[in-house]
């Protein structure tokens, strides 16, 4: 058996247009509801799947809203959950990897241990990627970022990485922490009775000690959109030889 911990994250859903808020400093996600990103439903998949048998806790830092996140989790195989009551945006990679440090060590101080720590390869609003390897420097347990498949035999996992060289297979002892990148796993989607008892499921509300330092970020900026390839033709019969040009350019005109 082995206890999985997953770090997830309430993200803006930006499968629409990313609007930012007015002071530049996040993504607004007020229009387009919330969600958690790929790697954190990746990183879910993979804990249920290398649990066999013990649990799979899911974790994030925020307030009561940031509970949907972990029922969402909580429907697809995670055990229970645990939320950090505070405020997100006041907390830059430095202040997360801290206080899910504290969440992991009171926890195995008290008899609860988490042989596996998983989180998302970066945010999906803020592109932050500290957060796991800070958590894996304070917890002094070895780290492998990018895993997109992991398999746990004798107390020892075996994580692959996709390169632009190729795929790159790393073997460390737990317990360990990884950040999971999507593409490796499938997640599976919530059946209703997942959802049913993902309502019933147990969330624990924890404070932190850590002080917020912020994460010095002055703004973010939206990359202007590629410019239109759209070209117009011409108006009713004055159109016919452009367009005859143009399909003769295509090699289909006659």
């Amino acid at each position: 058996m082995t206890n999985v911990l997953v770090c997830v994250k309430r993200v803006p859903d930006a499968t629409g247009e990313v609007v930012l808020t007015p002071d530049g400093s996040r993504v607004d996600g007020r229009f387009g509801g919330y969600t958690t990103s790929a790697h954190e439903e990746c990183a879910v998949e993979i804990a249920s799947q290398v649990a066999d048998g013990g649990t799979v806790t899911v974790l994030t830092l925020g307030g009561e809203e940031s509970v949907e996140q972990l029922r969402a989790a909580l429907a697809v195989g995670a055990t229970d959950g645990v939320r950090i009551d505070a405020d997100a945006d006041g907390f830059g990679p430095a202040d997360v990897a801290a206080a899910i440090s504290e969440v992991v060590q009171s926890r195995s101080a008290a008899g609860t241990s988490y042989d596996l720590v998983l989180l998302g390869n970066d945010a999906a609003d803020t592109g932050d990627f500290q957060v796991g390897i800070r958590l894996a420097y304070l917890l002094d347990r070895p780290v492998v970022a990018g895993a997109q498949t992991i398999e746990l035999a004798g107390g020892r996992a075996t994580m692959s990485v996709d390169t632009a060289e190729g795929t790159e297979i790393y073997e460390v002892g737990l317990p360990a922490v990884a950040t999971v990148l999507e593409g490796g796993v499938s997640p599976r989607y919530p059946s209703i009775t997942g959802k049913i008892k993902a309502k019933k499921a147990p969330v624990e509300v924890v404070t932190t000690s850590v002080s917020p330092r912020g994460n010095g970020r002055q703004s973010l900026r939206v990359p202007p959109p590629p410019p239109s390839q759209v070209e117009v033709l011409g108006e009713g019969p004055g159109a016919a030889p452009r367009l005859a040009q143009v399909l003769a350019d295509l090699g289909v005109g006659r």
